[in-house]
């Protein structure tokens, strides 16, 4: 069963900073930066985006003596859902007119 409910603010932040550039491979230090989200909430989120297929993940190796480096860029997959959000929100965001009966 697949879940239909909306990202977090959170999420979608991480989504908007990606889909900026969609092609370019970025640090999660980096997004942790621009989005102004500590570790601990980030890498769940980025977790859970590439376990849905939104994001493609790559290790790349560190200088001598440091640590490889995870990165990560929007799938086509992801980058189809980044713009669906944007469109429901420009849907949500346009009044509806309300029907119903006028004056007797």
């Amino acid at each position: 069963m697949t879940r239909s409910r909306s990202p977090s603010p959170q999420a979608t932040r991480v989504l908007r900073a990606l889909a900026a550039d969609p092609a370019r491979w970025r640090y999660g230090y980096d997004l942790a930066t621009e989005v102004h989200l500590k570790s601990g909430s980030l890498y769940p989120i980025l977790i859970r985006l590439a376990d849905r297929e939104l994001l493609e993940t790559s290790w790349e190796q560190g200088p001598p003596g440091r640590p490889a480096r995870h990165l990560y860029r929007l799938t086509p997959t992801g980058r189809e859902y980044v713009a669906a959000l944007d469109v429901a929100r420009v849907e949500r965001s346009v009044p509806r007119r309300r029907w119903g009966l006028s004056g007797a």
